[in-house]
């Protein structure tokens, strides 16, 4: 879930793949941190026991097994066959679709989605997403997450895209993120047909507790694989040399520069 879901892997027909990939090996070392630091959306979620509720973009199922704890009915839904492997392993129901066509219609009480929504590419896709989140919701139904926002790790966006051109690489048009505004998506909520209870732009510095490379490693692969391992390592070097004096303290503690868009909507 920081990010890090792989409900959308994006890719074209012409040129090179773009979007996130995972290794769930990796997400459950380096990511784990995304279930664990989502106390904030879970309790504006508020799930009750009985609710049908979907999980959007469940990932590996941590965050949906403690979600199911409350007595709450979960499904899980994401994209990635390895994640929802694990996530089978845990017992939960889960299924796999992209979010950008979710199959069902008045099914579920609320969705919930953490740090996932980000992977979808700019508005074309989350306007294919939202139409299908009011259709799977029943009237009255809320839509509650959050993903990242507008100025989300700007310094590391910048390190890396710097760090990638000598190897002609865009580092943003490859990653396919979508970090918006609270105005953006408050405008693509309403167009969808929804009533928006609150939604904000909340600053969250998150240490890492394993270090820089280890995130790129993680988050920012579907980038890095772009590059032979000799480039890649040169390419991870050179990033961490720019982010060091303004990510990693004198003990050498680093912390990732996440800015996170949390909303409560209601169809």
């Amino acid at each position: 879930m920081d990010t890090a879901k792989n409900i959308h892997t994006p890719s074209t027909s012409i040129g090179p793949k773009i979007g996130q990939t995972w290794n769930t090996e990796d997400y459950a070392l380096n990511g784990r941190f995304v279930a664990t630091l989502a106390a904030d959306v879970v309790a504006l979620l508020a799930p009750q026991s009985g609710e049908q509720i979907l999980d959007l973009g469940c990932g590996d199922g941590a965050l949906t097994e403690q979600l199911a704890a409350t007595g709450a009915i979960l499904t899980g839904v994401d994209a990635s066959p390895t994640m929802l492997a694990v996530a089978r392993q845990r017992n939960l129901h889960v299924e796999q679709h992209d979010a950008t066509a979710l199959p069902y219609h008045d099914q579920f009480d609320a969705i919930f989605s953490n740090a996932v929504l980000h992977w979808i590419p700019q508005t074309s896709g989350h306007q294919a997403l939202l139409a299908g989140v009011h259709r799977s919701l029943r009237p009255g139904g809320r839509f509650v997450a959050e993903m990242g926002g507008h100025g989300n790790i700007a310094a590391i966006r910048t390190a890396l895209q710097a760090a990638l051109t000598p190897f002609h690489i865009n580092a943003e048009v490859t990653a396919a993120s979508f970090f918006p505004s609270p105005k953006i998506y408050l405008r693509l909520l309403k167009t969808a047909g929804f009533t928006v209870r609150s939604i904000e732009l909340i600053p969250r510095p998150t240490s890492l507790p394993n270090g820089m490379e280890s995130w790129l490693n993680t988050f920012r692969n579907g980038v890095l694989d772009h590059l032979n391992p000799v480039d890649r390592a040169t390419a991870l070097t050179n990033t961490i040399d720019l982010l060091e004096p303004v990510l990693c303290d004198a003990d050498g503690n680093w912390t990732a520069d996440y800015v996170r868009l949390r909303f409560h909507a209601v169809k």
